[in-house]
């Protein structure tokens, strides 16, 4: 299968990887060269990372490059498959899909993998609403094995198998949710991040210390190391969303803490600074 993967940020190129090293043909499409030249270097990184480690021989890397290719030129982009992993704006998702639709027509699967905006409300702007379908992987998409398959009301059961087949295919999990604010997974991990930050505002214990007991209660990683690996900016804007979904629902409430956070531009491993300060 040929696919087309819209965005290089961190969700896009793990998303292009994991598909080109299971066979796939992708073509990885970002408007910024400088991202695709960082794209680039990550997937490079996460392969001889993965070499290391014994997960992949020097075949498996070689063939991941060669199924690869980077473009800054939508018309590239002419696929059987589009998985768009772009900024969380319902405009700008139907901007680029209209594109998409120009270049590939009526036959191609439009797959979003957005957290937090209902499939239904991107397919109903869509000139082909039973071709749109919702792929969620999460990250770091290269290693979590779980991926949301989700059916918009206007999606066609034949698109949600084809959907299902592509993430058996990549060697993920698969689970079929239907469309409502957050899914299953975000609307669960919600309160991951929101109840650590009340935590926090309301100075029972600093951050590093939550992460610290998360941790040793079993977790991988605690609410702000993982708010700063996703990104502090686009965990907000996941928060705000799903907030305004649920008719502001306190529970759901963004905090003032992670606003000041991303108004200052400490969005996390990605610019240096967030709740931790890393080396760029």
């Amino acid at each position: 299968m040929r696919i087309g993967v819209i965005g290089a940020g961190v969700m896009g190129r793990g998303i292009a990887q994991v598909s080109a090293m299971a066979g796939h043909e992708v073509v990885l499409f970002d408007i910024n060269s400088e991202v695709l030249t960082a794209a680039e270097l990550a997937v490079q990184k996460n392969l001889n990372k993965a070499i290391e480690l014994g997960k992949l021989d020097i075949a498996g890397k070689e063939v991941t490059i060669a199924n690869l290719t980077y473009s800054n030129a939508i018309s590239d982009v002419k696929v059987d498959m589009v998985i768009e992993a772009i900024v969380e704006r319902l405009d700008v998702k139907t901007k680029v899909l209209a594109d998409l639709a120009d270049i590939n027509g009526p036959d191609t699967i439009y797959a979003s993998n957005t957290s937090s905006i209902p499939l239904t409300q991107i397919a109903a702007a869509f000139v082909y609403p039973q071709r749109v379908v919702g792929i969620h992987y999460f990250n770091p998409a290269h290693i979590m094995k779980l991926v949301e398959v989700i059916s918009a009301e206007q999606t066609d059961p034949d698109v949600v198998e084809q959907a299902k087949a592509y993430v058996a295919s990549v060697n993920k999990t698969c689970i079929v949710a239907k469309d409502a604010p957050g899914f299953i997974v975000n609307r669960v991990a919600r309160h991951f991040y929101v109840e650590g930050l009340k935590v926090l505002e309301e100075d029972v214990a600093s951050h590093d210390v939550i992460d610290d007991l998360v941790r040793a209660s079993g977790f991988k990683m605690g609410p702000f190391q993982l708010m700063d690996l996703i990104g502090v900016e686009t965990n907000l804007s996941v928060t705000e969303s799903m907030y305004e979904l649920f008719n502001y629902d306190q529970k759901f409430r963004p905090n003032r803490i992670q606003q000041k956070k991303v108004q200052a531009g400490y969005y996390g491993r990605k610019s240096g600074k967030g709740f931790y300060t890393y080396n760029k």
